[in-house]
């Protein structure tokens, strides 16, 4: 995974969990849900700046960043991200119901 010739064509929450866990475990236990969260916060602060005047480029990696951060913190606190977002949104909408959502804008699904 180190070039992009290397890179697979899908990559899944569970492959992306696997990696970190790889990668971090033992940090991660280390720091605890706390830590991590923490630092989940700093890298989403840093999106946000992204948002607002960053290139597409770093754009990418900070969205890349929050993700593996949130991953770090499921790997923690032991949550399958997987199941969780299928489980939750695997047959539509959890607001309506719908695979389209066709909730008011006003609402949070």
């Amino acid at each position: 995974m180190n070039s992009s010739s290397s890179s697979p064509k899908s990559f899944s929450l569970a492959d992306l969990q696997a990696l970190i866990e790889k990668m971090y475990s033992s940090k991660d236990a280390a720091r605890g849900v706390d830590g991590t969260f923490m630092w989940l916060m700093e890298e989403i602060g840093e999106l946000a700046a992204a948002l607002r005047e960053g290139t597409p480029e770093e754009l990418a990696m900070e969205f890349a960043d929050v993700l593996a951060w949130l991953a770090t913190i499921a790997n923690v606190a032991g949550i399958d991200l997987q199941a969780a977002v299928l489980k939750k949104y695997g047959a539509g909408c959890p607001g309506c119901g719908q695979m389209v959502c066709s909730c008011d804008l006003k609402e949070k699904p």
